[in-house]
């Protein structure tokens, strides 16, 4: 697993944006155009289209022509890259969880042995 690569560092540093992580959102959904993806946000159609840009130059999003319409689309594949980066840590510190649960355990049951009052035996 590489520890980094441009292609990575772009997809993260795109989705660190509120706004792209919401265009995604959109575009996961289905394609749209430029000015539907403008809609639910209070900016200009230049600032959408730097964000598109940015998105685009990550690998996370295509645009293509249609006629008059340019509709963008999600591409998947910088997505589960991503997603595989992060599978991986997760993994790593699921077991590292897991290995620090055995301990605590075993710390646990080594407490309680040494806690026992043992019982003396009655005199008759």
């Amino acid at each position: 697993m590489l520890i980094t690569s441009p292609h990575l560092d772009a997809a993260f540093a795109a989705l660190a944006d509120p706004t792209r992580r919401a265009i995604v959102a959109r575009l996961a959904l289905g394609e749209a155009t430029v000015m539907e993806l403008a809609q639910p946000f209070d900016m200009s159609q230049p600032a959408i289209s730097k964000h598109l840009k940015v998105l685009e130059i990550a690998g996370l999003i295509s645009r293509s022509r249609d006629a008059q319409r340019r509709p963008c689309r999600l591409e998947p594949q910088v997505l589960a890259d991503a997603s595989g980066w992060l599978d991986h840590y997760r993994d790593v510190w699921e077991r590292n969880f897991r290995r620090l649960d055995t301990l605590l355990d075993e710390m646990k049951r080594q407490e309680k042995k040494s806690s026992v009052p043992r019982r003396r035996a009655k005199k008759k």
